[in-house]
């Protein structure tokens, strides 16, 4: 076994002459435990809040989506989708045909995009799945019905009962508008909610979602479309298929991944997620503190074994290093323990649901979300030592280098 570290093992466990020496090194394992725990248990809740809002954005958006980069609308040719249809791992192709209209339902109005969908949406999306009232019928027969958003349906009161219509109105783009009578430049009809769903805030208060030829019919779009959703096994590469997508369209259209459909979230998400990691890793090297003020003491309180080292032929290296591996020991066995802590309180509230969400209104979890990622845990791990050898590599080089050079001058050797 190396001489500094069973030494050094030696101090930490051994009784010291002064109790607040011991006192003072069982504060600084406890600071590093529980500085390290916190970041395991924090890191790993907000892994599960950001799983479970993606989760939430997967189950609308597509895992790519193409749009025009000039424009509101294009063009897809038949042979075009049916050859992004036969690339290997492509599942489903949607058509998507959107525009901003005014809802109106009873005496209430609302401002909502509406989105016209094709048979193949429900391969695309997970939509059907978020539908908590009534169910995903978009037509029967001849009629056509709207699936609506919850935030839009509580602003127009909306009931399932099919007897109240939802009119849509819109402008009509190929009309003039005659000032002296604008109402005859606005197109307007109607279909019945047949569900409604709820998936986030910003896409409840705004979506409303129906037929396309409901939609190309009021807005007057024979072909065009808004965008083309398309649905990827999850075992193949999004990245290949984008770039198969981008040779058979060409550079005129945008072919958007899922992560750089919501680029601004998941930047947001990211810089939220090292601030925390920052900010408890500021708290836990102040917490490292107490390392250099146990080790200080420690080398005080060793002076007579740091003479007999020396006597016995020990060089200020080895003594130095003896203290050195003190600190880090502390950094270690409190890491070690605030890891282990974190885990398996993280795994108990992850299995169990131990902690509930409180608080009014309806969420989509009952219990605080747990996710835990092995590179945090080795990441926090790492940190802590890091920062542990820091803590201790300062008192280690200021205090004993000071000493042993007394023990120098007063012929010590």
């Amino acid at each position: 076994m190396n001489l500094s570290f069973y030494i050094a093992r030696r101090y930490l466990l051994g009784k010291k002459s002064q109790n607040a020496i011991n006192i003072i090194s069982g504060i600084s394992i406890l600071g590093v435990t529980t500085g390290t725990m916190a970041l395991v248990i924090v890191l790993s809740v907000f892994n599960g809040f950001d799983l479970v809002v993606k989760s939430l954005f997967n189950s609308f958006d597509p895992d790519i989506k193409v749009s025009s980069a000039e424009g509101k609308t294009f063009v897809i040719h038949p042979s075009e989708k049916d050859a992004i249809l036969a690339l290997p791992g492509v599942l489903a192709v949607s058509e998507v045909l959107e525009e901003n209209v005014l809802l109106l339902y009873g005496d209430k109005q609302h401002i909502a995009t509406i989105k016209g969908v094709d048979e193949s949406f429900r391969n695309v999306s997970g939509l059907d799945s978020m539908v908590y009232e009534g169910s995903m019928k978009l037509k029967d027969k001849n009629r056509s019905y709207a699936v609506v958003g919850q935030g839009v349906a509580y602003s127009l009161r909306v009931g399932l009962s099919f007897i109240d219509p939802l009119y849509v109105y819109t402008i009509d783009r190929k009309a003039r508008i005659n000032m002296s009578q604008p109402e005859e430049a606005i197109r307007r009809d109607y279909l019945y909610p047949s569900g409604i769903f709820s998936i986030e805030q910003e896409y409840d208060s705004r979506y409303v979602i129906c037929p396309i030829e409901f939609v190309r019919e009021l807005l007057s779009y024979p072909k065009e479309i808004s965008f083309l959703e398309i649905k990827l096994d999850p075992q193949f590469p999004p990245d290949r298929v984008q770039d198969e997508v981008i040779h058979i369209l060409g550079e005129e259209l945008q072919v958007k991944n899922r992560q750089q459909q919501n680029a601004l979230f998941y930047r947001v998400m990211k810089s939220e997620k090292w601030a925390i990691f920052l900010i408890l890793t500021f708290i836990l090297i102040i917490a490292s503190f107490n390392i250099i003020g146990s080790l200080s003491m420690l080398i005080i309180d060793k002076k007579r074994d740091i003479v007999t080292l020396r006597n016995m032929g020990a060089n200020n290296r080895l003594i130095e290093r003896i203290f050195l591996v003190e600190g880090w020991l502390i950094s270690l066995v409190g890491s070690i323990a605030g890891i282990t802590l974190g885990t398996t309180i993280s795994w108990i509230q992850q299995r169990f649901g131990v902690i509930k969400l409180t608080g009014s209104g309806t969420f989509v979890i009952d219990a605080y979300p747990v996710q835990i990622e092995p590179p945090d845990i080795f990441l926090v791990w790492a940190t802590v030592l890091v920062i542990g050898w820091i803590a201790a590599r300062y008192p280690v080089k200021q205090i004993s280098r000071k000493y042993l050079a007394n023990l120098d001058k007063e012929g010590i050797v």
